[in-house]
């Protein structure tokens, strides 16, 4: 953590506004709810610690409910976060010529930001057409035209564009450092980039050794398609792959490379940062990809946290959009649960039940509470599906008091856009 908090600078001074204005990051560990984020504080520090996410002084209950649908899909929830609209179920952003965001901009936040002279980022550790990064940036007819989106986030010019993906940036057939090329539009968005003035980085020690010129751009690209394989974990098993790409930065260190870069420019940035595996593996039922996608999140929400003891000047705002799976934790008396022995392979409903393993593995153990006890748990899911319910909002620095009680999709665009540009927007 040392390492990553030493990429932090000092920020310049940000501009005036109506209200204070400062800098806004943006963390979306997608598919995350409170039952997720208790198990991974048992696992990790233990029932009586405390994670990052815990930490952090403001909270509030979240609703995702879009407009034809009261359960969020991932595409739907980032573009309400990005345009402050109520969006549907199917959008990827907003195509129509006359679209406009809450604050009348044409065009979602990241967007009016750099139109201000900001300067914008995201972070993506699945591929780089994922919507919770992706949508804040570029928009298009349908969630599953990649090429499309990669395209539309080079064309944005953002001077930081990190995450996975490669395959959507290359022909296809076209050999990359990771895999084939599988667009099939003829176009190599990476000699489009470079010529646009992006330098391109493949690996986590390619990132950490590159420290920009003013003005450069930076494109990541750390595998040819997510940076984690999000499968169940007997095909993980029968695979020999790994949970994470070894070779892939880490969310915390993409984080912290970014605050690095982007918070020497004088007017202000805008960071989005989404951790795309915590509701990858959620949807594929993997407890133990689920819980690990966690804890890299909250690596991650640590170094913002170190960021903001030297610039009060930023809000830290972390939100997912849905309860991946429908997750939920079970811990029994230890008496009741042999710790020798698996869990049952599905509870009296018939829902299916994670061990540390996978279904019908020995429970997940604790890490010690105050009494020095050991404590087993396990995981059971609802669904392979995004669901809505237990959803929490946290937020620390500049404006992290709007954060209370009980907020919304649009909230969370709102409270991002007083911060950016000093204007309390009235709610749609």
């Amino acid at each position: 953590m040392r390492q990553l908090i030493s990429l932090l600078v000092l920020p310049l001074a940000l501009s005036a506004g109506e209200a204070p204005v400062g800098n806004v990051v943006f963390l979306h560990p997608d598919g995350t709810s409170l039952a997720s984020w208790m198990a991974t504080r048992f696992l990790n520090v233990g029932p009586a610690g405390k994670l990052n996410w815990d930490q952090l002084p403001h909270v509030a209950v979240y609703d995702g409910r879009l407009s034809d649908a009261l359960s969020s899909s991932s595409n739907g929830g980032a573009t309400t976060h990005a345009w402050g609209l109520r969006a549907d179920h199917r959008a990827f952003g907003h195509v129509e010529p006359e679209a406009r965001a809450l604050s009348g901009y044409p065009g979602p936040l990241l967007r009016e930001a750099q139109a201000a002279g900001r300067a914008v980022g995201i972070v993506q550790t699945g591929a780089h057409y994922e919507p919770g990064s992706a949508v804040f940036l570029t928009s298009s007819h349908r969630r599953a035209e990649e090429a499309a989106i990669c395209a539309g986030l080079i064309e944005s010019g953002a001077p930081v564009l990190l995450g996975g993906g490669e395959a959507w940036f290359l022909p296809a057939g076209v050999a990359g450092r990771h895999g084939p090329g599988k667009r099939t539009d003829g176009r190599d968005l990476i000699a489009e980039a470079r010529r646009a003035g992006y330098t391109v980085v493949f690996t986590r020690d390619e990132l950490l050794a590159l420290d920009p010129r003013p003005g450069e751009k930076v494109l990541g690209l750390f595998a040819h398609d997510h940076t984690f394989n999000g499968w169940p974990e007997e095909k993980l098993r029968a695979s020999g792959e790994p949970l994470y790409w070894p070779y892939a930065p880490t969310y915390a260190e993409m984080i912290a490379w970014s605050l690095r870069v982007l918070s020497r420019h004088p007017q202000g940035f805008a960071l989005v940062a989404e951790e795309e595996g915590s509701d990858n593996f959620a949807n594929g039922n993997n407890a133990a990809g689920v819980l690990e996608a966690h804890r890299r999140a909250d690596e991650g929400i640590g170094v913002v946290r170190q960021f903001l003891a030297t610039h009060p000047d930023t809000l830290l705002l972390i939100a997912s959009d849905s309860n991946a799976g429908s997750m939920t934790l079970m811990g029994n008396r230890a008496d009741r649960v042999p710790l020798d022995q698996p869990v049952p392979a599905q509870d009296g409903n018939g829902a299916p039940i994670d061990g540390r393993d996978g279904t019908g593995s020995l429970p997940f153990l604790a890490l010690p509470d105050e009494h020095g006890r050991r404590l087993p748990f396990w995981i059971s899911w609802g669904t392979k599906d995004d669901s809505s319910g237990g959803v929490i909002v946290r937020a620390a620095g500049l404006n992290a008091d709007r954060i209370h009680g009980n907020v919304d999709n649009i909230d969370l665009y709102r409270v991002m856009y007083l911060t950016l540009f000093g204007r309390d927007l009235p709610r749609p």
